[in-house]
């Protein structure tokens, strides 16, 4: 099934019916009814996209401009939902299951809470990849999120599993107050990463300061990481080979949680 947009949005288009799930088995009469709210009116999704053909092997496509849309496969479990443009705030929050990918840039909160799944974006996103939503502690649970390119601030925040990869660079307080997991940032991180973190791990392909709560281990070849940035690779980020098998820092913390953390910077050539 594919949805073209046709209306540009003049305020945020919450469109949570967007995904395989609630796609299923709908013509494009039924699906061209489902509900969205422009704002606080509720409109059909007919109003603002062109459904063509019915859903196949659980696919849907979106196409067009759709940075003021939010919410696309919220919850989805299964499927594989393929955005051909830029894409608002909460693409697949809260997701079990299934596959999204971007061909554009994603908003704020991409893959907030989720548990299970891919999300892969070609190009940047904004703050709070895999984060929890303000007044709760518990992030991504599960699954994984490949960005291609450059992320915002809070990356990881209150994760408890699961995979984050940025294959640029990363902002401020990556990983904060993260229970478990790995976060990946194949460029810089910024100030403060692993603030508040009890367990998990944040590995960064160039130096940073860190907090003086995180205290040095040692320099060592982490042989995990090895199999992580070999499957990165194989998901299309660009690992250069130096971070394959050459050393890294291994510093520990936060010192004021666990102390159960670890915040691994390469330590080689560049």
């Amino acid at each position: 099934m594919k949805l073209r947009l046709h209306t540009q949005p003049e305020v945020p288009l919450e469109a949570e019916t967007i995904s395989p799930d609630q796609l299923a088995g709908k013509s494009e009469a039924e699906a061209s009814a489902l509900p969205l709210y422009h704002g606080k009116e509720q409109v059909a999704l007919g109003d603002f996209f062109t459904v063509t053909g019915p859903m196949r092997n659980g696919a849907v496509e979106v196409e067009g401009d759709l940075s003021r849309v939010k919410l696309l496969g919220h919850a989805m479990s299964s499927g594989r939902l393929h955005i051909r443009g830029n894409v608002g705030a909460h693409l697949g929050a809260e997701m079990s299951g299934g596959e999204i990918a971007v061909d554009g840039d994603a908003g704020d909160w991409l893959g907030r809470e989720m548990s299970g799944g891919r999300i892969t974006v070609k190009g940047n996103a904004g703050h709070m990849v895999g984060g929890a939503v303000r007044g709760s502690a518990v992030g991504i649970q599960g699954g994984e999120i490949i960005v291609h390119g450059n992320a915002g601030n809070e990356i990881g925040h209150g994760m408890r599993r699961g995979l984050i990869a940025i294959g640029g660079d990363a902002g401020d307080f990556a990983g904060v107050n993260m229970k478990a997991g790995t976060v990946i940032v194949l460029g810089h991180l910024g100030i403060r990463p692993g603030a508040g973190m009890k367990r998990g791990s944040i590995v960064s392909g160039r130096n940073t300061e860190l907090l003086p709560t995180f205290s040095y281990d040692c320099v060592y070849q982490p042989t995990f990481l090895r199999y992580y940035l070999f499957y990165l690779r194989r998901l299309g980020l660009a690992v250069e080979n130096d971070y394959l098998s050459g050393p890294y820092q291994r510093w520990s913390g936060d010192g004021l949680e666990m102390n159960r953390g670890e915040i691994l910077l390469y330590a080689g050539p560049h």
